[in-house]
């Protein structure tokens, strides 16, 4: 005894009619043939799902109860049919997005909102990869896009859409020894470039200790990591400085737990915007077609004006 999966369509539509001929009308059959099925549909269950003694079919309680599942399975299977249909389109069997750990923070999830409402089924993957690595990935066709910071030049494999700006600022530990040293009294140091320079600099950076960016070192001495949290964890610790996302560090800049570095002679903070990368050497599927589409109608006021500056 099985509830054969062809029928969930036919009893649904006699339990939204109320009647094998309104029934017949919205599945194109006529009614013989849809109250024929509902009989045969009973003797396989061996249930009764119809009271027939009315004018009109009346639902019995046993089809009250397999309504819930059966409404829940119809569902299952337009939006099986619904993938399989977008899968022959051209989407994605996996949508896989890198993102330089620093703007994970960021409201980049928004994006994904008006996308999994078109493409339900859409499975998604996100790394969280130093830029560098991030930009590596999605080279290798392992990731369909990338979040990334501008890139100190154009790469002519590379299209992309600028998604909003994020600055970096300079942060250390009251507890950093350099710092203390400096301290006289209550009053606190103005660090130079070349002090910055002799003191211990805490990274974020590739895996591969080839590839830096050389706009954010400052210090012969460099302790790398790959992941911002890491970062933090270790400045908060006093064991170095860095950059960091000033949305990542003001909570801690207010606790007293982080400094803003003050300096000599240059204001502390790097403006950087903030871009959605994706390959022009491979063809984008469905669903980041769509959300390149999307990107560009949220594009922010002087989107154009980027791509100018990064020529």
């Amino acid at each position: 005894m099985a509830f054969p999966v062809e029928q969930v369509a036919l009893f649904l539509a006699v339990l939204d009619t109320g009647s094998f001929s309104a029934a017949a009308r919205r599945l194109g059959r006529v009614p013989s043939a849809v109250s024929m099925a509902v009989a045969q549909l009973e003797a396989e269950l061996d249930l009764q799902l119809f009271d027939r003694s009315g004018r009109e079919p009346t639902a019995t309680a046993e089809a009250r109860a397999l309504e819930p599942l059966a409404r829940q399975l119809a569902a299952q299977l337009q939006q099986l049919n619904t993938q399989a249909q977008a899968l022959s389109q051209g989407l994605e069997t996996r949508l896989t997005l890198a993102i330089a750990p620093e703007l994970l923070s960021t409201a980049w999830a928004d994006g994904l909102c008006p996308l999994v409402e078109e493409f339900p089924g859409l499975t998604v993957e996100v790394l969280a990869a130093p830029q560098a690595d991030a930009l590596e990935l999605l080279h290798a066709g392992r990731a369909q896009l990338a979040l990334v910071f501008e890139r100190p030049a154009l790469d002519g494999r590379e299209d992309f859409q600028e998604m909003g700006q994020e600055t970096l600022v300079a942060v250390l530990s009251p507890q950093f020894p350099p710092w203390r040293a400096g301290c006289v009294g209550s009053s606190a140091p103005r660090l130079s470039v070349d002090q910055l320079a002799a003191s211990r600099q805490v990274l974020v950076a590739s895996r591969d200790p080839l590839q830096t960016d050389t706009r954010f070192v400052f210090s012969h001495q460099q302790w790398r990591c790959d992941s911002h949290q890491a970062a933090l964890s270790m400045i908060s610790a006093g064991l170095g400085w860095g950059w960091l996302p000033k949305g990542l560090v003001e909570p801690h800049i207010a606790a007293g737990s982080l400094l803003e570095i003050p300096l000599q002679n240059i204001s502390n903070g790097t403006r950087l915007f903030v871009d959605w990368v994706w390959s022009k050497e491979r063809p984008l599927g469905l669903a980041a077609q769509r959300f390149v589409q999307l990107l560009g109608h949220k594009a922010p006021d002087g989107a154009g004006v980027a791509r100018r500056r990064k020529t």
